[in-house]
């Protein structure tokens, strides 16, 4: 799948009958990797279309309070690189749909950017997401993304102006992350708010590629007002590890099949 995320996603509009696709968000080792193996299970069954793999930091600057604390506790149970590294590539076994790396540059900067695109191609993923590199910090990560078939997915957010936008849609590949909102996850965000459908129209203008929303879409509703906007993907990650915390793997199916059938 690596290198051809957007024929990829407009297949699956066309052929799969949903009008937004669903990307979903596991961070590797929390609770468990065994709990991980459960979600990534539930998720093939809910036929969702993307996933975020996210490796854990100790300061993961663009995750609120759930994902801070999930990413700690990955951190302290023992969770190595080359243990993430490893999970990805299983993860290729337990689902069909696109594995994306999201993480922070700190890891990948002491890896060194060879040997960081290297692993991943070898893992399976298709792409990286990294919310913390400017585009100018790049250096030669999207040549040697190219060479590893993989694609680099670049962040929109509503503070960028037009200019920027346009720099960033120069350089994306794959698709383009929106944040819904300023601030970080798992905030809820109102998705008719007039703000949302701005930041997707000026996006629209920098970029051809699809567009995924993300930050606070908690339930099926959130993506039901998306089926006519500009965007192409709804992104869910703080919601789905909240019902797993909060009301157990049947809490966590259920949020799942909520999102499928609002697609």
């Amino acid at each position: 799948m690596g290198g051809d995320l957007q024929t990829y996603i407009h297949s699956r509009l066309e052929k799969g009958g949903h009008k937004i696709l669903l990307m979903t968000h596991v961070i590797v080792g929390y609770p468990s990797l065994d709990a991980n193996r459960k979600m990534l299970s539930y998720m093939a069954a809910a036929d969702v279309d993307l996933v975020e793999l996210q490796m854990p930091f100790s300061e993961p600057v663009a995750d609120g309070p759930t994902f801070v604390r999930a990413n700690q506790e990955a951190l302290a149970s023992g969770l190595r690189v080359d243990d993430y590294f490893d999970f990805v590539e299983e993860a290729g076994q337990l689902c069909d749909f696109p594995r994306l790396m999201m993480g922070y540059y700190n890891p990948v900067y002491q890896m060194g950017h060879e040997r960081f695109c290297e692993r991943l191609r070898q893992a399976g993923s298709a792409g990286f997401i990294l919310p913390d590199l400017p585009i100018e910090e790049y250096d030669d990560l999207f040549e040697l993304s190219e060479q590893n078939e993989l694609e680099p997915i670049l962040l929109m957010t509503p503070t960028n102006q037009q200019q920027r936008l346009q720099q960033i849609g120069d350089h994306a590949r794959g698709f383009v992350y929106a944040v819904a909102r300023k601030g970080v996850t798992g905030t809820q965000t109102q998705i008719q708010d007039t703000g949302v459908t701005d930041l997707l129209s000026r996006c629209r203008q920098a970029t051809e590629l699809p567009l995924a929303l993300g930050f606070g879409l908690t339930e099926g509703k959130d993506l039901r007002p998306l089926h006519d906007s500009e965007a192409q993907i709804g992104i869910v990650g703080s919601a789905l590890l909240r019902s797993w915390e909060e009301d157990g793997e049947e809490g966590y199916v259920r949020l799942l099949q909520d999102l499928a059938q609002n697609r």
